[in-house]
């Protein structure tokens, strides 16, 4: 059997490529193909020989473009999308909102059923805890969240520990956005969230603040989320992605 000869469109930092390293199967990478500058270095760095175009796949394989069939129809949904992503949670801490039975809300927008899901993932032991995945040589205050953010944003943070086995899924928004872009991580392990979370109704928003940073929550590292992606300890050039912590987002092709 002759060696598959492979495209690898949206190539990102190379996950795809080290993938069918892994797989043992013959295969070369002819070219890899993504727009983001960052990324590309990154894929550089792991993987100097293969050819790396910095194109839209458009212009490789010429799809019509959308625009030009419908030029009115484009630019409105350019424009609500746009609108679609300035849009700001209205967050409130009113328990009045609260409802009853396994929907619930608890505290922090989780029902009892969500709950109860999470605790089961993190009981399975089959998974190793997040802690395995961690840094330990990086100095982390700059992965903190602000205060402006853990005021406007408390209720939908999704927190885990060093020692929770579960995750949810980290997107290119992550770093940028907060609602279902990825976890954060509570470093300060000795202080109960429910109670955090609970004291924060009578507070004034000061005081909320002071509770919420209580917790030490901070981002995950570029590293760490490659360590939690299967990326091996050699895949390199992560000091590129920390220029800024909206670089996490360069992980997003996989």
């Amino acid at each position: 059997m002759e060696p598959l000869r492979v495209l690898e469109l949206y190539s990102g930092v190379g996950g795809m490529h080290h993938a069918l390293r892994e797989s043992c199967i013959p295969a070369e990478v002819v070219a890899a193909v993504d727009v983001n500058t960052v990324a590309n270095e990154v894929y550089k760095y792991n993987f100097p020989h293969t050819q790396l175009l910095a194109k839209t796949i458009e212009v490789l394989m010429q799809f019509p473009k959308i625009e030009s069939v419908h030029p009115q129809k484009y630019t409105m949904d350019v424009e609500n999308k746009i609108q679609e992503k300035n849009i700001e949670p209205n967050i409130s801490f009113d328990s009045s909102t609260q409802g009853s039975g396994k929907d619930a809300i608890l505290f922090k927008l989780e029902t009892a059923e969500e709950i109860h899901r999470k605790n089961q993932q993190d009981s399975d032991l089959s998974v190793k805890m997040l802690k395995d995945f961690l840094e330990d040589d990086t100095d982390m205050n700059q992965y903190l969240l602000p205060p402006k953010s853990l005021l406007r944003y408390a209720l939908l943070l999704d927190i885990v520990q060093p020692t929770c086995r579960r995750s949810v899924c980290f997107t290119k928004g992550y770093g940028s956005y907060i609602e279902g872009t990825g976890s954060v991580l509570q470093t300060a392990e000795d202080v109960q969230i429910e109670n955090i979370y609970k004291s924060l109704t009578k507070l004034s928003q000061e005081e909320q603040i002071t509770k919420l940073l209580m917790l030490k929550l901070r981002y995950f590292t570029p590293k760490e989320i490659a360590n939690l992606l299967g990326f091996p300890p050699e895949f390199g050039m992560w000091d590129t992605c920390r220029i800024q912590l909206s670089c996490i987002k360069t992980l997003k092709n996989l």
